[in-house]
């Protein structure tokens, strides 16, 4: 049984990005945790009683709490999968705090998070919460759904790496799991500012990703950067028609620049479809076992 994560503010963008995900594991097992945090507004006047902040923290809470209940309405009345169930946790908390809790406490096999679509001038952030959720969860992947996209079954999964680094197949997971589920054809695509061949290490790491790929239709495409990194990837998934972008996050590649924060956040307004965030793993992270799945419960 999956454990999915949805942090939601009650925004059109966090509703796509629960409808997203309720499609993805349609066929699938799946415990979603809806999450919703709230902090009382700072009251500036020193005149304000202390009874009167906690009339505030009272009134937000509510508010969280009646959010959180017509959001469960909303997808019932959308969605009827016999396999799904859902939960809800209104926390007085900081969003991310809250989200590094529950994914240790509960067992979070994937965080999906929805992205404000922006332009020009306007872009001031992926969101900012997105960017910060990727940058401090260290161990469950974040899935993060562009404000307008609509549902497509990933059959089509662009992997971005420049093979410069040996994958552990518990980083590899997620992605072997979404194309194995999906049928989907693995586009594994390399970004080179100069073309040239492989090294050493890069040809035997990119053997060992095929060897951890075997049971994937999958491909290797090796492409000249256009501008920036970024760009590249937009363009490639645009003309191979990419329903989903993965990548993992790590430092000492040409990939970090992906995952620093203002170019993540430029990924996210330009490119139209999900990005599939992986945190760095290693070698001795266990695979998450079903038992582990089944013993993850709320308290």
């Amino acid at each position: 049984m999956k454990n999915v994560l949805l942090p939601t503010d009650f925004s059109e963008n966090a509703w796509n990005a629960t409808k997203y995900a309720i499609e993805l594991f349609k066929d699938e097992e799946c415990v979603f945790h809806l999450l919703n945090t709230y902090t009382p507004a700072i009251v500036s006047s020193r005149f304000m009683g202390t009874s009167m902040g906690h009339v505030q923290e009272s009134n937000v809470r509510d508010n969280s709490e009646k959010g959180l209940k017509d959001l469960l309405g909303k997808i019932k009345k959308n969605f009827n999968y016999p396999k799904h169930s859902f939960k809800t946790i209104s926390s007085f908390s900081l969003l991310v705090d809250e989200i590094k809790d529950i994914v240790e406490r509960v067992g979070i096999d994937m965080i999906i998070t929805g992205t404000k679509g922006a332009s020009g001038l306007d872009e001031v952030f992926m969101g900012s919460n997105t960017v910060r959720i990727i940058k401090s969860v260290k161990n469950c992947p974040v899935l993060a759904i562009p404000q307008h996209f609509e549902y497509a079954s990933p059959t089509e999964i662009a992997f971005a790496t420049d093979f410069n680094r040996f994958y552990s197949l518990s980083e590899l997971q997620p992605i072997i799991d979404l194309a194995k589920t999906f049928k989907a054809s693995l586009r594994i695509v390399h970004v080179q500012y100069e073309i040239k061949a492989l090294t050493e290490i890069q040809m035997f790491n990119l053997n060992m990703l095929r060897k951890y790929l075997n049971e994937v239709e999958h491909y290797v495409h090796t492409v000249s950067e256009l501008n920036s990194v970024s760009k590249t990837l937009e363009v490639f998934a645009k003309e191979l028609d990419i329903h989903l972008l993965a990548m993992l996050n790590y430092q000492h590649s040409y990939m970090e620049k992906m995952t620093r924060e203002a170019v993540v956040k430029r990924m996210a307004f330009h490119t139209q479809i999900p990005l599939l965030v992986i945190p760095e793993l290693g070698m001795n992270t266990p695979l998450k076992s079903s038992s582990n799945r089944e013993n993850a419960v709320m308290d």
